[in-house]
C-alpha cells in the first residue's frame, strides 16, 4: 500500500507555508495553508528539524517518530487533505514519551479546520 504522505520539495513551497497560519504547542510548531498546484489525494507534509536539537542520529529519530504519528493520524482522524503542512519540532521533544507526543499532535491536528 502506498503512503498517502508526500513531502514538500521546493524552497518556494516552504517560504509560502511559513507565511501562512501556524499552531504551536510544547512539542512542535505546525505551519499550514493552501498551496496551488497540489494533489488533493495525498497529504503534503514535511518535517524540518533544526541542527540545534541534536546530532544527525537524534534528528532522524525525531523525524521517524513524527512520520509514524502522521501515518497514524491519516488513518484515524480527519485531516484536511487540501492543506500543506510543515512541522518543526522543538527541543523538548527529544526526552518526551512517544505516547505524549502523539496525543498532543492528534489534538492539534483535529483543531486545524
Amino acid at each position: 500500500m502506498k503512503s498517502k504522505i508526500l513531502a514538500l520539495s521546493k524552497n518556494e513551497e516552504f517560504k509560502k507555508l511559513l507565511k501562512k497560519k501556524k499552531v504551536s504547542n510544547k512539542y512542535v510548531t505546525i505551519f499550514f495553508g493552501n498551496l496551488e498546484n497540489k494533489d488533493n489525494q495525498r497529504l503534503n507534509i514535511s518535517f524540518s528539524v533544526k541542527k540545534k536539537i541534536g546530532n544527525a542520529v537524534c534528528r532522524n529519530k525525531i523525524k521517524r517518530r513524527l512520520r509514524s504519528i502522521m501515518n497514524d493520524a491519516v488513518k484515524k482522524i480527519s485531516i484536511k487533505m487540501d492543506y500543506s503542512y510543515l512541522v518543526i519540532p522543538k527541543q523538548n521533544i527529544i526526552n518526551s514519551e512517544f505516547k505524549n507526543i502523539k496525543e498532543t499532535l492528534f489534538q492539534e491536528l483535529e483543531n486545524i479546520k
